[in-house]
């Protein structure tokens, strides 16, 4: 099966991102981050596989993590809290992400990404 390609058009590094997929001739399925939001339980799983702590998952750099003052909460949230949070808006969730069965990635990082699907 194809990697998961979850991304936002929009998104200058998951532009950046796809361009590299195209270029390095990796077959994925994308999926548009906010029209399919993921789920909680998705989340939770691909937090556990990709190995990072749940913070990782945070696009920090974006509006909403801004005003709704989310630096703060990720600091002392239970990770059910975390997990909702990050279910409840695509646009909270860092991008771009590959899923596959083995190993998630998330962020852009051609190093990284090179040594796993290239």
């Amino acid at each position: 099966m194809s990697p998961l390609f979850i991304q936002y058009p929009k998104c200058g590094t998951c532009r950046k991102a796809a361009k590299w997929l195209e270029e390095n001739h990796v077959e994925v399925t994308s999926r548009h981050i906010v029209e399919e939001n993921p789920t909680r339980e998705e989340l939770s799983l691909w937090i556990d596989r990709s190995g990072l702590p749940i913070n990782r998952f945070f696009n920090t750099s974006g509006l909403v993590y801004k005003e709704q003052n989310l630096k703060e909460k990720v600091k002392t949230a239970s990770r059910d809290e975390l997990l909702d949070i990050l279910a409840s808006n695509g646009m909270v969730v860092k991008r771009p992400i590959i899923v596959t069965d083995d190993f998630v990635l998330v962020g852009f990082n051609d190093k990284e990404w090179k040594a796993k699907l290239g």
